[in-house]
């Protein structure tokens, strides 16, 4: 019998799990964290209740007494029903991940799965999935919510990307390199300093920096709207002690 269209906000199920650290049924562990005060170990799931007869059982895809199918997807490691959204299991993660499997691979020094077009084309932080976001500073590597990887390398969560994104923060939280492409926008700060030129006593005026794309020191004009960093272009950079003024 096909899987019923049932379960709770997080996943498409027909049956409850059995909290093997309280004894109560609930959907999903997600579910069970939200109302209680500790959290289910899915690895040690052992029971569930199907939602169609009531039937308790060890847990398995398909009701041993109404042959309900609980979920479209099973995995007999995580204890995931759901449905099926091409989800397979990562053994080096250690969880389900949401496929295909062929359009990723596990990156055994980040220790994480990343889309295919990411390999050999990304920066390898070691464990960088075992931090967490430094955006919202919940979990990355069992979240539900996929992975956007910066060219420096360090990880957030899709949506914390793009919100930070929308609100013109362009800086990776952690290090401070540049979180996308900045060519064009560098190339438009290049016109704005161009037709704002700077006051007399300031027009000869020089700065320290530090650039926090290429970290390279060097010492260039001053401009309020920005100090251009004169080894890679880039105008992601802070000031290293106070104005230079020239002697006249």
């Amino acid at each position: 019998m096909a899987a019923t269209q049932v379960g709770c906000e997080h996943y498409v199920r027909s049956c409850l799990l059995k909290a093997p650290c309280c004894g109560k049924f609930y959907v999903c562990r997600l579910c069970h964290d939200g109302e209680e005060n500790h959290q289910m170990d899915r690895f040690k799931v052992r029971e569930v209740k199907c939602a169609a007869c009531n039937s308790i059982q060890e847990s398995q895809q398909i009701c041993k007494e109404c042959e309900v199918k609980f979920g479209e997807y099973y995995c007999d490691i995580c204890h995931l029903f759901d449905k099926d959204k091409k989800q397979y299991h990562c053994q080096p993660c250690g969880i389900c991940r949401i496929g295909p499997r062929e359009k990723y691979f596990h990156c055994t020094k980040c220790n994480l799965c990343l889309a295919t077009d990411l390999k050999d084309n990304h920066k390898c932080v070691e464990n960088v999935s075992r931090q967490n976001c430094p955006v919202c500073m919940e979990d990355i590597h069992t979240s539900r919510i996929g992975a956007h990887v910066l060219p420096c390398g360090h990880l957030l969560h899709r949506t914390c990307f793009e919100d930070m994104f929308r609100t013109g923060a362009y800086r990776c939280p952690l290090c401070m390199h540049s979180a996308f492409n900045m060519k064009e926008f560098w190339e438009e700060r290049d016109k704005e300093i161009a037709q704002t030129p700077m006051p007399t006593e300031y027009q000869d005026t020089t700065v320290k920096i530090i650039c926090n794309d290429c970290q390279a020191r060097c010492t260039v004009s001053f401009h309020v709207l920005g100090m251009k960093c004169s080894s890679c272009g880039s105008y992601n950079t802070a000031q290293d002690g106070g104005l230079i003024v020239p002697i006249c």
